[in-house]
């Protein structure tokens, strides 16, 4: 087997198309600017086949390269056969309302669930919480959503990451600062969210309140505030590290995404995000995109972003789940939550 590469890690965290690694993958993610991937429901087949692909990977290069996924629970689970389903976001918010400490209990156990079986199979990162508000106005959202109530919002969502954080997972926190008020889907449109900062203050509460690793901004338009959505924003970056003392990764959303049109090509939107602070940058479903982005885009290496990017990665050993009292919890609660 060849020696890994030792490289920083780089700023782009692209995908790949299938079960295994072909070579065009291969010689992708040992590119200079990439440092990281992420995984799909494409990507996955059985847990033993997960931890095949997450192993070759982790192998390609030194510091391995973190690997992270979308499984928040409800819609939102890339990994389903041999994995527990999980709840959407909104059930633990329903428990809070009949019994506070029985929902933070239950968050946490979930937590712990999520990051304990994808640890187990090698990914690194999942890219949750959701911490958006239900206002119940956006349906991209819905039941993501944990409550309305920002208190509970925080409460519950630092439960759940204390459960992620035990299992040896990061926490990373989404749509900063808030998709809840935006009713368009920035997956296929350009969101604008028209109220003022200080109407934002309750979406914004619980990134003051928690103790996040990563942030993930949302692809909208903040039209009172500055005219260029928010991963591509100077302003909101800025807000993060100054306002709110965050030293996390910034992740940018999907820069395929037709909420990152506003910034021009692929090649543009890259440079937008980059300039505007984000540490790593989404590229994903365009693998022509991610050839031509790796051929164009040179910005200068950062080793300030490239380590925050490596603290990503677990440092406690992967949990051994069998007779886990709270992984067995956690099962049982996501079975009585789904009804």
């Amino acid at each position: 087997m060849e020696r890994p590469k030792k490289l920083p890690h780089g700023p782009l965290m692209i995908d790949i198309a299938g079960l295994e690694l072909s070579d065009l993958d291969r010689q992708r993610l040992i590119h200079p600017r990439v440092g990281g991937l992420i995984l799909f429901a494409r990507n996955y087949q059985s847990p033993e086949q997960l931890t095949r692909l997450t192993g070759e990977i982790h192998a390609l290069r030194t510091p391995p390269l973190p690997i992270a996924i979308d499984h928040e629970g409800g819609r939102v689970q890339r990994c389903r056969e041999g994995f527990t389903r999980l709840p959407p976001m909104r059930r633990l918010g329903e428990l809070w309302e009949h019994s506070p400490p029985e929902a933070l209990k239950a968050a946490h156990d979930i937590g712990y669930v999520l990051a304990a079986e994808l640890r187990q199979c090698g990914v690194d990162l999942s890219f949750t919480p959701v911490l958006d508000l239900d206002w119940g106005r956006s349906g991209v959202i819905g039941n993501r959503a944990f409550h309305s109530d920002p208190e509970v919002v925080s409460q519950l969502a630092g439960a759940l990451i204390d459960g992620l954080r035990r299992a040896g997972m990061v926490a990373c926190g989404k749509h900063f600062p808030g998709h809840g008020w935006a009713e368009a889907d920035s997956h296929v449109a350009i969101p604008v969210d028209e109220r003022r900062l200080v109407e934002l203050a309750p979406d914004i509460e619980p990134y003051r309140r928690l103790k996040l690793d990563a942030v993930m901004p949302a692809h909208i338009i903040y039209s009172k505030i500055d005219d260029k959505s928010a991963g591509f924003s100077k302003y909101w970056n800025d807000y993060l590290r100054k306002k709110l003392k965050f030293d996390g990764v910034i992740f940018s959303d999907d820069l395929s995404m037709e909420g990152a049109s506003v910034a021009g090509d692929r090649v543009d939107r890259a440079q937008a995000a980059w300039s505007a602070g984000c540490d790593m940058l989404l590229m994903c479903n365009s693998p022509e995109a991610v050839g031509e982005v790796l051929e164009r885009w040179q910005p200068d290496f950062d080793p300030v972003r490239s380590a925050r990017i490596a603290r990503l990665l677990p440092t406690v050993a992967r949990p051994v789940l069998q007779d886990d009292p709270k992984y067995r919890a956690g099962v049982k609660v996501s079975a009585v939550l789904l009804g």
